[in-house]
């Protein structure tokens, strides 16, 4: 999929532009947004990897993170 459309199909997701780059506003957003709490790993990549399945924009966001 085009890194454009990945962005923007993320954004309709968290209902406002945010940095799937960022560390921090990743973490936030699915907090916050989805309820969704990160397993302790490694890295952040690993950590989404590891609850995936939870919701689609945590796939998306992995392949966001993949094609930077």
């Amino acid at each position: 999929m085009d890194k454009s459309f990945v962005l923007e199909r993320i954004n309709v997701f968290a209902g406002q532009p945010i940095d799937p780059a960022s560390d921090i506003e990743v973490k936030r957003l699915l907090r916050n947004k989805f309820n969704i709490a990160l397993p302790q790993r490694r890295t952040l990549n690993e950590s989404l990897e590891a609850v995936a399945s939870d919701h689609d924009v945590i796939d998306l966001i992995i392949q966001y993170r993949q094609q930077s």
